[in-house]
């Protein structure tokens, strides 16, 4: 019966490894298709979202009255063509411009980011299924090392992306998010694997599925933020090019209003923030069963509370100070920049009592 049960264990964590490999490709395939759109598609104004109810274009417009008028987008819900319109100059001539747009290379174009939405569900589901069959394997949470901790966060942030994507339309992140993704995972399978098993009595705890799940789920709309905040700074370079008279191409060019960029990524700091506090709290709480005390300086603990602090510091200035665009960006990225240091420097380079993840 016990090696009838080993036999099983040894089987999900085959099928766990195989998984890796094939979420991998999965999420590499969607980068590629993502990176085509965003490279060769053409920039499009989104129809009016829970981020951006009015008119993309004159939210815009209030935010950066220098802007070019080809910044305008979505005008009765419809979706405007904005390469045609810096095309032809924008403004009057947008109309005409639209209509002039070729139909089968917008479909196509169009076709590649729903195949690359696509993809990336599979993706998802093959990231969730090695999850589960390591779990099962290990008998355990399967966050207990930094492999599983990685393959996690890379889980909560391609879900944060796909709610973007559907709620906000926020597709055009694909790129920006499949990015950190395919190179986390990539580390995770090269130099932080570990097999499927048992983990050090500390973490036999109720609290690792409250605490550390907790931190995972803030980390992967941290990720989005991060890079929501990223493409937020390229296209509002790109406006004040645009602005100056100069041409803008690449990706850059394709980006949308850069309003809106800093909208969803404040929106998913202020979905985050809340969790890594409880985090946080929930993580005092356990040291204080494991070894006696909530707080005792440990290096992990010292910088979880530095990155709370500079995400606190973002939300304060923007709900204070009135920080919005590129000056609240550079905080929020401060945040996200102390985050992935608190995750990879902090378990490499210090030692304290979290050096077993």
């Amino acid at each position: 019966m016990i090696a009838a049960d080993m036999s099983a264990d040894g089987s999900l964590s085959s099928i766990s490894d195989g998984l890796i490999i094939a979420m991998i490709v999965a999420y590499a395939i969607a980068l590629f298709l993502f990176a085509v759109e965003a490279a060769y598609g053409r920039r499009r104004g989104l129809r009016a979202n829970r981020l951006m109810p009015a008119a993309v274009g004159s939210a815009g417009a209030s935010a950066d009255s220098s802007a070019a008028p080809a910044e305008g987008a979505a005008q009765g819900g419809r979706s405007l063509d904005l390469d045609a319109a810096e095309a032809t100059g924008g403004g009057d001539d947008l109309s005409v411009s639209v209509r002039r747009a070729e139909p089968e290379a917008a479909a196509a174009r169009h076709a590649v980011g729903n195949v690359a939405l696509v993809v990336t569900v599979l993706g998802f589901l093959l990231n969730a299924a090695q999850i589960t069959t390591r779990g099962l394997a290990a008998d355990r949470w399967p966050w207990g090392n930094m492999f599983e901790f990685v393959v996690a966060i890379c889980l909560c942030s391609v879900a944060a992306f796909l709610f973007a994507a559907l709620r906000y339309q926020a597709r055009f992140l694909g790129t920006f998010v499949l990015v950190p993704v395919v190179l986390l995972l990539g580390i995770a399978a090269r130099w932080l694997y570990s097999e499927a098993g048992p983990v050090i009595p500390a973490l036999h705890s109720y609290w690792i599925a409250i605490h550390v799940s907790a931190a995972i789920i803030a980390t992967g709309g941290f990720m989005v933020a991060g890079a929501a905040a990223a493409a937020h700074l390229m296209a509002r370079r790109a406006e004040i090019q645009r602005a100056a008279g100069r041409q803008v191409a690449g990706v850059a060019a394709k980006l949308p209003d850069s309003e809106l960029l800093d909208r969803v990524s404040h929106r998913f700091i202020v979905l985050a923030f809340p969790l890594w506090t409880f985090a946080i709290i929930a993580g005092a709480v356990w040291a204080d069963e494991a070894w006696g005390r909530f707080w005792g300086w440990d290096p992990k603990e010292v910088w979880s509370f530095i990155t709370w602090v500079v995400y606190a510091a973002y939300l304060h200035a923007r709900a204070t100070a009135g920080w919005r665009g590129t000056k609240a960006t550079w905080i929020g990225l401060l945040g996200f920049t102390c985050l992935m240091f608190n995750f990879f420097a902090v378990n490499f380079i210090f030692s304290g009592l979290h050096s077993y993840a």
